[in-house]
């Protein structure tokens, strides 16, 4: 939750009767409303992996992630291991978050101008080309070579959770910089996905799925706001289509979010002539002559006033920002940690140097090390110095440098790329365990180098642009 939410919920907290479950929820709420969060939930979810993988039930894990589960409509079945339902279904729902965040970007964010987009799209650019040329040229022949859309990935809940940690420190404009490099890392992450991991097309299911996207746009044009039924189209239209395409079915995710509207019926400033007098109405009621026996109950013209002021609420926000808001915890709380628990529980042989000597080991790590903070920095560089782009608003180099080595936290996304690069039942699989070890080296260390250049960077005086602070919070 952002922190301008949790100030605003203040005031309620401090009214509404306490329950006995509130005592018990408490440090569970507080966990969640920090930004941090989200990246400790993640580093837990992996350790308990690492460990689960490497201990004496090491057996169990691949047994539980492998076991099979069946939907069954009457003659059809849908049968999946575990793993594969997250990795292809829960990862669809993540990517329809990440295909909401884009849009939003798109149309009122950073990625709104090109004044604004200039600086993140350089340094994502920058942040995929470098880093597949690395691990590119030290995977030239073989098998491994299909990995180099690993180390292109940058993981954002792990990269905000870290710079979350410095607090005030870190200007909030370099938070929104960090968002935004991230969502263009994804939009480049889900353009190789989807070109270049993807299996031979069924082109009949590609243009079944073409039509369920055509039959969202038409939900869209023709007003329907309800997430059920985009949600039942994308499930059981989109998504199935996909699947049976060749395309990896989570790029339907980000397909059905295109088509999710991003329109007010109502303007705020309308929002606010309608809900005043309603409150007002509300308020009035309590001079009502009528005696309510029980305070618990409202009145009939109070509960009215409620009602019409939750539909003017509805209809003031944008359905994309509704389930982008509903489903964002839902997402990193929950899709994020299980992905990580199914899919980082490597082995790790210690008696065998094989792993870590591989080719593809050390082209993940360094791709995400030493290409991520170069080719972030360096393309940032280059784009203020030639006048196309300024630093974030009271933002030093040196900060930026710190955020580019962030950018080489790849995990969630790295880990989902190498599944696709090295798939079981193919001759490439036996390259997913060094894959996933080298994504681990190149993270951590990435995290670690890019704290410390935050810790020891001053805070910006006069080297930060003069531009007015961004209106968007990360």
């Amino acid at each position: 939750m952002k922190k301008e939410e949790v100030e605003a919920l203040q005031p309620l907290r401090e009214k509404i009767r306490p329950e006995p479950i509130d005592r018990l929820a408490r440090p569970f709420k507080t966990f969640l409303e920090r930004e941090a969060s989200a990246g400790i939930l993640l580093l837990a979810a992996t350790a308990i992996a690492l460990v689960w993988a490497n201990s004496g039930f090491a057996e169990s894990y691949e047994k539980f992630w492998h076991a099979p589960l069946a939907i069954r409509l009457g003659s059809h079945e849908l049968e999946f291991s575990l793993q594969h339902w997250i990795n292809d279904f829960l990862m669809a729902v993540f990517f329809f978050v990440v295909g909401l965040e884009i849009k939003r970007e798109i149309l009122a964010g950073e990625l709104s101008s090109i004044r604004k987009a200039t600086l993140p799209v350089a340094a994502a650019i920058g942040g995929m080309i470098i880093p597949a040329a690395i691990y590119f040229g030290m995977n030239l022949s073989g098998g491994g070579s299909r990995g180099w859309g690993i180390p292109m990935a940058t993981d954002i809940a792990f990269a905000l959770g870290v710079l979350a940690l410095f607090g005030s420190r870190v200007p909030l404009a370099l938070k929104v910089f960090l968002t935004a490099l991230a969502i263009v890392d994804d939009i480049g992450a889900v353009l190789v996905i989807a070109f270049f991991y993807t299996s031979e097309l069924n082109t009949m299911q590609l243009f079944i799925g073409a039509l369920f996207f055509v039959g969202l746009i038409g939900c869209n044009v023709a007003g329907i706001r309800s997430a059920l039924v985009y949600g039942a189209i994308s499930i059981l239209g989109l998504w199935l289509a996909f699947y049976y395409s060749g395309i990896h079915p989570s790029i339907a995710g980000v397909v059905a979010a295109l088509a999710i509207p991003a329109r007010r019926r109502l303007r705020p400033k309308d929002f606010l002539l309608i809900s005043r007098p309603l409150i007002d109405r509300y308020e009035d009621a309590f001079d009502d002559d009528r005696i309510v026996r029980y305070q618990d109950f409202m009145t009939s013209r109070q509960l009215s006033s409620i009602r019409a002021v939750e539909a003017a609420f509805e209809f003031v926000q944008t359905p994309l920002e509704r389930l982008e808001r509903g489903l964002h915890p839902w997402v990193i709380f929950g899709i994020m940690p299980i992905f990580a628990l199914a899919n980082a529980g490597v082995h790790l042989n210690i008696e065998s140097s094989e792993m870590f000597l591989s080719s593809v080991t050390w082209g993940v790590a360094l791709g995400l090390l030493i290409g991520k903070q170069v080719g972030i920095f360096a393309f940032s560089y280059i784009a203020c110095r030639l006048g196309w782009a300024v630093l974030p608003y009271r933002t030093t180099f040196l900060q930026l440098y710190g955020v580019s080595c962030l950018g080489g936290i790849g995990f969630t996304m790295s880990l989902f790329i190498a599944g696709l690069a090295f798939p079981a039942g193919t001759a490439h699989y036996d390259f997913l365990a060094n894959a996933k070890v080298g994504i681990l080296i190149g993270s951590i260390l990435s995290g670690l180098l890019g704290a410390a250049a935050i810790l020891v960077a001053p805070k910006a005086d006069e080297e930060g642009t003069a531009e007015a602070p961004p209106s968007l919070a990360a």
